[in-house]
């Protein structure tokens, strides 16, 4: 087996890892890339064909403040456009459809209108004491973590609708059930997304924009100006150090000799690979403890934009055990042409759906859509692409992985942490939109710099990087208005209704305005 010498050797060839071999390549040095796939761009994955354009079945969305990704697109020329969100979105529940224009459904019983709009404020309020850098080090971190957002929604939650909700909110967001995840873990991920509304959000959220030309062209790019330094098809299957250098060594039989490793693939697939010497104990026990989320993403293609024709945006919140769908997003392109709605199949439903045929899945799709957008063109696509992310070898589910309780505060400080000569890049790893493609491109950069500190080329203090605002997809404040902050939960105005919790209650929310003032501005 012949050794090439290098500088570093980067491991996956996702938009995180080729972000790394970018930032070194820019500074002269010699980097390669070992990709397990047949393609680059990991977790993005983009397919052509005369039936649908271009589709991304992978991760796909760019929004407000999310602008290491924004910026990065401009340098290489890749424009973006604004998903639809004009005519109204739609909450389908106990087989009833209700239309809402603002980010989160509402409800005409005042009980969960409250409840919803408590939930909400509370889970942004517990965020606030979270460090998005070091989340097991908040005040109320051990207490959090111990419990799961199961745990958490019972006591927050009077009504069983707003806990109804809240479950599909995790579910979608993280691609798991609230029991399967610690309470302190999903408030820091909703936290370092910007908070409840910036995360859930089309308009001024996560979900705004996309790429004209699908989101893997990022990756595709990049790893064009390496030419033959991205080595496809090339598991890693040993990593070998000393004092002095890293060895890595792939399924293909090839060996590369460098001074510094960059792991860009989820720490769990890290399991797949020898270490010599092995991982400290601990590394080793988070690898072991962090499984990835439950994704099918399902895109159906129809003749027409019918759900816009009946005053529908096609974006939908759907509550129904039997529906596969939780989310749906209008996926047309800008200029109408290939009509299409993409369907999240998340948490349980994906696991579920897992056992079922391609033709059952979009059988079942198609009439859950009937319904919800009221139409019957929705039972004749003319079209169906699908991705189950569960069947990925080397992503093993998406979006990213997910901590249960007890694993954040126990193992989170070791994530980022080297091991010698090797580093950790991935989405996994970041403390801004973390599980996202920005998310990846923030750890990416800190990776590198990491292998360039210890390399002598930066100073320390210059590692981690601050990443200007985009100019052409601002942010603009989240605000919450006066009413919505001060307004008691459902708990309280049921306590209220009682003859010795009157006077507390208003006391306590005269105290509120008070101290909180007219409105209050989540960045």
């Amino acid at each position: 087996m012949t050794t090439e010498k290098i500088d570093v050797v980067v491991v996956g060839a996702g938009i995180s890892g080729l972000f790394a071999a970018r930032h070194l390549n820019s500074y002269g040095l010699k980097v390669v890339v070992l990709e397990a796939r047949d393609r680059v761009g990991g977790r993005t994955y983009t397919i052509k064909g005369p039936q649908c354009g271009h589709v991304d079945l992978g991760g796909a969305y760019v929004g407000p403040t999310q602008n290491r990704l924004l910026r990065l697109a401009k340098e290489l020329g890749v424009a973006t456009y604004k998903i639809n969100e004009t005519e109204r979105l739609v909450h389908f529940i106990n087989g009833k459809r209700h239309p809402f224009t603002s980010t989160f459904p509402s409800s005409s019983n005042p009980l969960v209108w409250l409840d919803l709009n408590n939930l909400w404020r509370t889970l942004d309020k517990m965020g606030e004491e979270i460090p998005t850098d070091a989340p097991w080090t908040a005040p109320h971190a051990q207490e959090w973590d111990k419990r799961s957002m199961q745990d958490l929604l019972e006591e927050i939650c009077y009504t069983r609708a707003a806990r109804s909700f809240a479950r599909l909110f995790v579910n979608v967001d993280v691609t798991s059930e609230p029991e399967e995840v610690s309470a302190l873990w999903f408030l820091w991920y909703v936290k370092q997304c910007g908070g409840t509304t910036r995360i859930f959000s089309g308009h001024n959220g996560g979900q705004e924009c996309k790429f004209l030309g699908g989101s893997q062209q990022l990756s595709e790019i990049m790893a064009a100006a390496f030419g033959d330094h991205v080595n496809l098809s090339s598991p890693v299957c040993s990593v070998i150090q000393n004092d002095s250098s890293v060895t890595v060594e792939t399924l293909s039989k090839k060996s590369f000799k460098a001074g510094y490793v960059i792991m860009a693939v989820p720490p769990v697939l890290q399991l797949q690979m020898s270490f010599d010497p092995p991982v400290p104990p601990m590394r080793g026990q988070l690898m072991q403890r962090l499984p990835m989320g439950s994704v099918i993403k399902a895109i159906m293609y129809y003749r027409s934009t019918f759900w816009r024709e009946k005053d529908f945006c096609g974006i939908s919140c759907i509550e129904d055990e039997e529906s596969p769908i939780a989310l749906t997003i209008d996926d047309t392109k800008p200029d109408g042409t290939y009509p299409a709605i993409i369907g999240f199949i998340t948490a349980h439903k994906a696991r579920k759906h897992c056992n079922v045929s391609k033709e059952e899945r979009k059988r079942r799709i198609c009439e859950i859509y009937s319904k919800v957008f009221d139409s019957e063109e929705a039972l004749c696509p003319v079209h169906y692409e699908e991705k189950n992310w569960m069947e990925e070898q080397y992503s093993g589910g998406c979006y990213t992985a997910c901590l249960a309780p007890g694993i954040l505060t126990e193992y989170g400080s070791i994530i980022r942490k080297p091991f010698g000569r090797v580093h950790f890049a991935g989405t996994e790893t970041a403390t801004k939109w973390s599980g996202y493609m920005d998310g990846a491109l923030e750890a990416g950069e800190r990776a590198a710099r990491e292998v360039l500190w210890a390399m002598g080329r930066i100073r320390k203090n210059d590692i981690i990087q601050d990443c200007p605002e985009s100019e052409d997809v601002p942010s603009t404040p989240i605000e919450i208005s006066f009413c919505e902050w001060v307004l008691p939960s459902a708990s309280t105005l049921v306590n209220l209704l009682t003859f010795g919790g009157i006077v507390a209650g208003l006391a306590s929310i005269f105290m509120a305005a008070r101290y909180h003032g007219i409105c209050v501005t989540r960045r």
